[in-house]
C-alpha cells in the first residue's frame, strides 16, 4: 500500500508527461526477438499523443517488430536519484507511409517528420530510402518525478 501512494505521488500530470516528452531527445525502445529482448537508443518525435520512431528497414529491431509488434520505450533524465524523472510507454507499433521511405506524400507524417528534421537535422527532411516510420500510440504509460518527494523523503 505504502509503494502506491509513493507511486502516485510521484506520478506525472498528462501535460508534464506531454512537456516532458517533447523537450527528451532520445528514448530507449526493446523489442521481442527470436534470440530473446532486444534494446536500443533511438532518437524519436512526440506528436498527436504518439512515439514516432524511424527504423533501419534491414535492422534486428524492425525484424523483431514485423513479428511481433509489442514495444516498451522508456524516456528519462536526471543524474541524482532525487531529480531522476521518466516515462516508459508500452505497446505495439504500426507502420505509417511507404518503406522504405523515400519521400512519397503522406499527410499522417508532415508533422513527426518536420519535428525529427528541426531536433536533429537542422530543419532539413531527409530520406535515405533505408528507413521507415513506426508510430507507438502508448496502450500504457508509467511515469515518475522523485523531484515531487517530499526533502525528508529523498534519498
Amino acid at each position: 500500500m505504502k509503494q502506491q501512494r509513493r507511486a502516485r505521488a510521484i506520478a506525472m500530470t498528462p501535460d508534464e508527461i506531454d512537456a516532458f516528452l517533447a523537450e527528451q531527445r532520445t528514448c530507449r525502445v526493446a523489442t521481442n526477438g527470436t534470440n530473446g529482448p532486444h534494446a536500443t537508443p533511438l532518437w524519436y518525435a512526440w506528436h498527436g499523443g504518439a512515439l514516432w520512431l524511424t527504423s533501419l528497414s534491414r535492422s534486428q529491431r524492425w525484424t523483431d517488430l514485423m513479428a511481433d509488434p509489442r514495444i516498451a520505450a522508456v524516456v528519462d533524465a536526471g543524474h541524482d536519484y532525487n531529480e531522476l524523472r521518466g516515462v516508459e510507454l508500452r505497446g505495439r507499433v504500426e507502420v505509417v507511409g511507404e518503406v522504405p521511405r523515400t519521400g512519397e506524400p503522406c499527410p499522417e507524417l508532415d508533422g513527426p517528420e518536420q519535428l525529427m528534421a528541426d531536433r536533429y537535422h537542422g530543419g532539413v527532411i531527409h530520406h535515405d530510402g533505408r528507413h521507415a516510420w513506426l508510430r507507438l500510440r502508448p496502450e500504457k504509460i508509467t511515469s515518475w518525478d522523485f523531484r515531487k518527494l517530499p526533502a525528508d523523503r529523498q534519498r
